[in-house]
């Protein structure tokens, strides 16, 4: 929590919400990352022009909030290349698995009141929580 900045907080909250309100209300979608970027690959026709403008939108939305003069954190990677592309690998089995991702479930899901998305919010959760004790107090990250 060191570069924990609540405005920009506040900020990217509302715009998250938003976005997924947008999303649903204009085309019927939930704004689920991973079910976005999955129906990039081989989209069903009309799909990959709001699906791609959706993903540039979460690539410039920091950019733009640097422009305008937010605090944009630095990005520091601990980790090897291999780690992180195993731990994208196990989040995508997981996204599958669970049936969506943290922005589907989390978002939306619990939006929508789903008991699904309910019970995989908290296993999300969970899971992190646990992933963040080990990696500091176990294996000493």
């Amino acid at each position: 929590m060191e570069n924990f900045t609540p405005g920009s907080a506040l900020v990217g909250g509302a715009v998250i919400g938003l976005s997924a309100v947008l999303l649903m209300a204009l085309l019927g979608r939930l704004a689920g990352i991973s079910g976005i970027v999955r129906g990039l690959i081989g989209p069903a026709p009309g799909e990959a022009g709001w699906r791609a403008a959706f993903l540039a939108g979460l690539v410039a939305g920091p950019i733009l909030w640097g422009a305008v003069g937010g605090a944009v954190p630095p990005v520091e990677l601990t980790a090897g290349p291999w780690v992180l592309a195993a731990g994208g690998f196990l989040v995508g089995v997981g996204t599958a698995i669970g049936g969506g991702c943290t922005s589907g479930h989390g978002v939306c899901g619990l939006a929508r009141l789903s008991p699904r998305s309910l019970v995989a919010t908290l296993i999300f959760m969970a899971v992190g929580i646990a992933a963040v004790f080990v990696t500091r107090h176990v294996i000493g990250g």
